[in-house]
């Protein structure tokens, strides 16, 4: 079961590098509990629960914020009914013009083939530094 929920994530990373956001968001349980790292740029309303909120409050707003934006995964590890992805972010903020890279750990919740919990870990400096005039 553990490897399958690995290529559940796995599928959820491909989906969003393709920009197929409801392919995303079809995986996520009704009641997902979304979780934004403390002090990042959308933490502003974490936990998100729901797909709706994470798709307003979080999708929608790299979309229009930021051009390029993207998480690369790197490693995948096999914690039962967690995933933890390794990574990094890239992007250029369409105001300022300024660039991130930012390295990311990423802690997936998944029950019965839904993904039920995220919890995001990185830099939330180089995010704000970015967004800053």
């Amino acid at each position: 079961m553990s490897q399958e929920n690995v290529e559940l994530i796995r599928g959820l990373y491909d989906s969003f590098s393709r920009g197929d956001v409801p392919a995303v968001l079809s995986q996520m349980d009704e009641q997902i509990e979304w979780r934004e790292a403390d002090n990042f740029i959308y933490a502003d309303r974490s936990p998100y629960i729901g797909p709706q909120a994470i798709l307003e409050g979080v999708y929608m707003r790299l979309g229009t914020e930021w051009d390029s934006f993207a998480a690369t995964p790197a490693e995948f590890f096999d914690a039962g009914n967690h995933v933890v992805v390794l990574g990094a972010y890239t992007g250029k903020h369409k105001q300022t013009q300024k660039q991130v890279q930012a390295q990311f750990a990423h802690v997936w919740g998944v029950k019965e083939g839904s993904v039920v919990r995220f919890q995001q870990y990185t830099d939330t400096k180089q995010f704000a530094d970015a967004i800053a005039a």
